[in-house]
């Protein structure tokens, strides 16, 4: 199998993975979407050291881990990056059991269009007429989700905001790699594992003894989706990954109607000019990726 191939075949992995993942939170009752959280943190830490160990990427922890001892600015950067980027796991988990599955998808739809704001709005790209397009019809869905309720979801909303201000951040003070990443989940656990033990710990997995390998489960579907996830990016032309990115949120959707909610009336003018819109964006990637192998052959 080619690299491109095997990239392809780990990136719809890793989005399958956390369609499971997405899943198996709705069947952890009585856990809330704290505890859940919590455990997901707890399990995935000590893997992904593992792995970034035997990836030979441990010299990205060590290197922050300098820096952190000359730049006294990282000690405020990493635990607002890893606030940022915690609300956003505990958002995900607490979402499925809560009834807030299909909003949290939403927003994964909107965050593409998101993303390409902020680099325009903020590092000056200049948006091609397809990417304008997209970000109209973005906008519609929006201001149609705003007209039928009056207010945009707030789980959306936090996807769709809370996503650019961690990238920003991270790129901003460069700890856009694995040893920033492991850091922000490190600065995570202390709370993860508060949330981990609330409540009546023992009486609750008496109660339900099947919980403790579901967490287990968890724990391993959360490691390995993450680590499908930095493999198939290192195969693959970063166009082709962007486009992959997508398959993702459908998942979510997927699940969120699999678990009985559905979509309100009307609600369809929301969705159906968002997907048009990441349906233009993937037009365009693919017209990128053909642009780019013209240029280099």
């Amino acid at each position: 199998m080619s690299p491109v191939a095997r990239g392809v075949a780990l990136s719809v992995l890793a989005s399958v993975l956390f369609g499971a993942m997405y899943y198996l939170s709705a069947l952890l009752a009585p856990l809330n979407g704290e505890q859940i959280f919590g455990w997901r943190m707890v399990l995935t830490v000590p893997l992904l050291a593992l792995f970034l160990r035997w990836g030979g990427d441990w010299q990205l922890v060590r290197a922050t881990l300098r820096r952190l001892r000359q730049e006294r600015v990282l000690w405020l950067v990493l635990p607002t990056s890893a606030a940022l980027l915690g609300v956003q796991l505990w958002l995900f988990l607490w979402a499925p059991p809560n009834g807030r599955a299909l909003e949290v998808s939403l927003g994964y739809f909107m965050l593409p269009l998101s993303m390409v704001l902020t680099g325009r709005f903020l590092y000056g790209e200049r948006l091609t007429r397809l990417q304008q397009l997209a970000v109209g019809c973005a906008v519609a869905g929006v201001l149609h989700e705003l007209w039928r309720v009056g207010h945009f979801s707030w789980p959306a909303a936090v996807v769709v905001i809370g996503y650019p201000l961690y990238f920003v951040l991270r790129r901003r003070y460069r700890t856009d790699h694995l040893g920033g990443l492991w850091f922000d989940l490190l600065f995570m656990l202390p709370l993860a594992t508060a949330f981990a033990l609330t409540g009546e710990v023992t009486a609750l997995y008496a109660q339900r003894p099947l919980l403790g390998p579901l967490l287990l489960l968890l724990g391993c579907i959360s490691a390995g989706a993450l680590v499908s996830y930095i493999l198939s990016s290192r195969l693959l032309p970063l166009g082709l990954f962007g486009l992959l990115g997508y398959v993702e949120p459908i998942l979510l959707v997927a699940v969120a109607l699999l678990l009985g909610e559905r979509m309100a009336d009307g609600q369809a003018w929301t969705y159906g000019p968002i997907w048009l819109a990441v349906g233009l964006l993937v037009i365009e990637g693919l017209r990128r990726s053909r642009e780019a192998r013209s240029s280099g052959s």
